[in-house]
């Protein structure tokens, strides 16, 4: 088993987040893991994207040209990554934010109103999860109950008062596609 992922959008999505919670669930399911972050020229509004891989042998570069799939939060993350898709992968898109069509026919789109339901939950910055779990309906990589245990390792202390806002959130996005 072999995954490969890429998450983009603008920075301040909780793109980074949503990779970095992906490859740790990876990592305590046992499997090998690559996490690779990338930032556009401004942290904050600027875009952003991560590689994460996990994979069930040694993952020989962090680097994906094809991934598996891709969750973009933003039109632009669209344009750029949609046509790196292998044929047979799937594309997660924001659909709050995004109304343009993918012109390929040869992968899976799936439209998240993420923002709408993170608005529903009361916190627009949890968009990221409802993408996440949306995600793990579609490709059971990692066990949601593992990506919900591990909000614990990577939000900081002080953040763990939103862990059950984000759970709910990774629910609302496993339940779009069930």
């Amino acid at each position: 088993m072999k995954e490969e992922i890429i998450m983009a959008g603008f920075g301040g999505q909780g793109v980074m987040s949503l990779g970095r919670l992906l490859t740790y669930a990876g990592m305590k399911e046992g499997d090998e893991v690559s996490w690779m972050p990338s930032y556009g020229p401004e942290m904050r509004g600027g875009t952003a994207n991560c590689t994460v891989i996990i994979s069930s042998k040694q993952i020989p570069s962090p680097l994906s040209s094809q991934p598996d799939a891709i969750i973009v939060m933003n039109l632009p993350s669209l344009d750029k990554f949609a046509p790196c898709v292998k044929r047979g992968g799937a594309i997660l898109l924001n659909s709050s934010l995004i109304n343009k069509e993918v012109d390929r026919d040869d992968v899976k789109i799936i439209k998240v109103p993420a923002n709408q339901i993170a608005n529903e939950l009361g916190n627009t910055k949890v968009a990221n999860m409802v993408m996440l779990g949306a995600y793990l309906a579609h490709k059971r990589i990692v066990k949601l109950e593992t990506v919900k245990a591990a909000l614990q390792d990577v939000f900081p202390a002080r953040r763990h008062n939103l862990i059950p806002i984000n759970q709910q959130a990774l629910d609302r996005g496993v339940a779009l596609l069930n």
